[in-house]
């Protein structure tokens, strides 16, 4: 991640989705109710997911400008599909 600001954002992010799980890994030793560990467990998912389509976005504009740059749109193109295609196979 080029930006400084992106990648605080980042960061900001996944240090928030350790502590939900964290969160989770009490509420299981807890013996918390069924359906707030699933809440929780499902908030955690919605975050990595967007974590994931931040870098996802940087890795999209970045590739697409190397391919400008080196005039290989192609190969840009194909390693931006292949890119999102593997996102998207752990995205549900």
């Amino acid at each position: 991640m080029d930006s400084v600001n992106e990648k605080h954002n980042v960061l900001v992010r996944l240090k928030r989705i350790e502590g939900q799980i964290k969160g989770i890994q009490r509420m299981v030793e807890e013996d918390k109710n069924c359906i707030d560990i699933l809440t929780q467990v499902a908030a955690v998912r919605a975050a990595i997911n967007k974590v994931g389509a931040i870098i996802l976005e940087h890795h999209s504009k970045t590739c697409i400008e190397d391919a400008i740059i080196n005039n290989d749109k192609k190969q840009g193109l194909k390693e931006l599909i292949d890119t999102v295609q593997k996102f998207l196979n752990f995205v549900d």
